[in-house]
């Protein structure tokens, strides 16, 4: 005997998977010399054979068209000190790259100053989910980790925090 099937509420869905902690990063590329990126806190490793990770993206994003234009992103895995930067990237229709220092990475994508990580990819597969697609990149280059005492950037039940309590 099966469970009923019924209808799940869009905030109810929401507040679930607000109690799974996530880290904060940002993808990003360049195209034409233009830098692209948005906030994502949906990342993930997906093979350590060959090495691929993968993020979700709104389907209606403006940022991703270019990003898979150019064939390849970033991801720069924020530190607990840069949720400005977090909400810079977050927001729509703004000037996300005002005041961030950037350096370029090996495949030529933008690498945010102060990240803990970064990890350079061309886009191996894309697929379609709902009202996201699922990027799957291939891991091409690596940064050299940031000291061991900083502390990375976690989103929990709505709000920013870090491995010691909820206030960033």
């Amino acid at each position: 005997m099966s469970a009923p099937v019924h209808a799940i509420e869009p905030s109810r869905f929401r507040e679930a998977l607000g109690h799974y902690a996530s880290g904060i990063t940002v993808i990003t590329s360049q195209l034409d010399g233009e830098p692209l990126g948005f906030t994502c806190q949906s990342f993930y490793s997906v093979s350590m054979s060959p090495p691929l990770v993968s993020f979700s993206v709104m389907s209606r994003s403006a940022s991703y068209p270019k990003i898979r234009q150019a064939g390849r992103f970033a991801v720069n895995i924020l530190s607990g000190d840069q949720v400005g930067i977090s909400d810079q990237f977050a927001r729509r229709g703004a000037d996300k790259w005002r005041g961030v220092e950037w350096g370029e990475s090996p495949l030529g994508n933008p690498l945010i100053g102060g990240s803990l990580h970064w990890l350079d990819c061309t886009i191996h597969a894309e697929h379609v989910a709902g009202d996201h697609l699922i990027v799957i990149g291939e891991v091409k280059a690596i940064s050299r980790p940031r000291a061991a005492e900083t502390q990375p950037l976690l989103y929990f039940k709505g709000q920013y925090c870090n491995l010691g309590g909820l206030a960033v």
